[in-house]
């Protein structure tokens, strides 16, 4: 008997009926086309949103501060410049993706984040938006990453629930000086599934591409250090979307391509999204939520807690407040609890365990996988 991977019809047949899409907000029943779920009318032949302000003057975007636009370069180049040379961008090389202590070949936060901004750029201009603004929100959108990753998350909101999300952390107070675009901030802020919808068709692609990104990647870390074993994985999904992270990658590409030229909407049909969700969760069982990476998470999440502990009791050693009020990249909080929580968040794995050592003699674990040499 034949699954619903294996039955699908080729989706790149024209002749192709499309049923349900799934987007970000809903699952949508198409049999032709539709508006965008985004407010307001199309947009340049896109669908958009006049009506919603995240969308007025696209082309040359809005920032809280106004500033003289650059004669050469659009708005979104420049917070893609600010974003990608900035030291926030760059302690992302020493974040926790999935695996700490990664070898040469495993990801961490920031090639996460580049092979985000190559998916979303080729699926913005292919669907004709803006790609600056996608690659911008893909580059930024990890960037309030604490040490050890979701671990830092986990950590914080046992002194304030709800108090810390990367995203918002990111846009908001690690991105607050360098003045970006709303737009772009928007995007960032809310690019997880979790948080309200973005206000532009860039940001959904994004988090389109953040959920392929890791998906496929991380089981390729996996099956690289031996944790999971591709016999392990779904014959029928990866028989579907293919054998490799490339071809994955690239039938989840042409998937959304698909949909918005069709149905002007940013989603998957459901056999697709279906895959997808049937990969995410294999790996939460084989490899999130495996020992080997729960131990780590285990010891971030004491790390951080002691580090935030102790900067709360200690305020003078928190980074002064600046003669405009406020501490570069940690916000303008007063409450020493908050002011500690941001300063660790700012954290890469190597400062905070450092800083573990040297305040608190923190006896943090050695690598928890085999290094290998791979060709």
């Amino acid at each position: 008997m034949k699954t619903d991977f294996e039955k699908t019809k080729n989706p790149f047949d024209d002749k192709a009926v499309a049923t349900d899409v799934v987007t970000r907000g809903s699952v949508i029943a198409c049999g032709e086309k539709v508006q965008s779920l985004l407010p307001g009318k199309i947009r340049g032949g896109v669908a958009g949103a006049a009506s919603n302000p995240l969308y007025r003057d696209l082309a040359l975007g809005q920032r809280e501060r106004s500033e003289e636009e650059d004669e050469y370069f659009s708005c979104f180049e420049v917070d893609k410049d600010r974003i990608l040379l900035s030291p926030a961008f760059r302690r992302l090389a020493r974040k926790t993706q999935v695996f700490a202590f990664p070898n040469d070949h495993q990801r961490n936060r920031l090639t996460h984040a580049v092979e985000v901004s190559q998916i979303a750029s080729k699926i913005a201009k292919a669907l004709g938006l803006n790609v600056y603004l996608a690659e911008a929100i893909a580059l930024g959108h990890d960037i309030g990453h604490g040490p050890g990753g979701h671990a830092a998350e986990q950590a914080f909101s046992q002194f304030i629930p709800g108090y810390f999300y990367h995203g918002s952390f990111g846009a908001d107070v690690v991105l607050a000086p360098m003045n970006l675009c709303l737009q772009t901030l928007d995007g960032i802020r809310n690019h997880s599934w979790s948080r309200p919808l973005p206000g532009t068709e860039e940001a959904l692609v994004v988090s389109f591409a953040d959920r392929i990104a890791y998906c496929t990647h991380d089981l390729e870390d996996a099956l690289q250090i031996g944790l999971v074993g591709k016999e392990c994985f779904p014959k029928e999904i990866l028989s579907f979307i293919g054998e490799d992270k490339a071809s994955q990658v690239k039938t989840f590409i042409k998937e959304i391509i698909f949909c918005f030229e069709n149905y002007s909407l940013v989603g998957m049909r459901r056999e697709y999204w279906e895959a997808l969700t049937e990969f995410r969760k294999f790996n939460f069982e084989f490899i999130y939520n495996s020992p080997e990476v729960e131990m780590t998470n285990q010891m971030f999440i004491s790390l951080d807690k002691a580090l935030v502990e102790f900067f709360t009791e200690h305020t003078e050693m928190l980074p002064a407040v600046t003669a405009r009020g406020t501490p570069k990249y940690y916000g303008a909080e007063e409450d020493p609890l908050r002011r500690s929580i941001n300063f660790v968040a700012t954290m890469t794995d190597d400062y905070a365990l450092y800083m573990g050592r040297e305040l608190l003699d923190f006896k943090g674990l050695q690598r928890c996988f085999p290094i290998q040499i791979c060709n």
